[in-house]
């Protein structure tokens, strides 16, 4: 089996470092007023974006996980 700074150091550092980055901006986006909790739309996409960072995540770590124990 790879060592662990090959095969999940990378993925934390990515999810890690850019969760900062990802969470960061969300913060942005709410301070700046872009974003409206009672408009029906903002509310969809600010749902998909933060699922989708999660979606992105679980099948990043699916496929590490497929590629060492398949």
């Amino acid at each position: 089996m790879p060592p662990f700074y090959n095969t999940w150091l990378p993925f934390i550092y990515l999810y890690g470092v850019g969760g900062i980055f990802f969470v960061s901006g969300l913060i942005i986006i709410r301070k700046s007023g872009a974003y409206n909790p009672n408009v029906k739309r903002h509310r969809f996409w600010w749902k998909i974006t933060i699922l989708g960072f999660f979606y992105f995540m679980l099948i990043h770590a699916a496929l590490i996980l497929a590629a060492l124990y398949l």
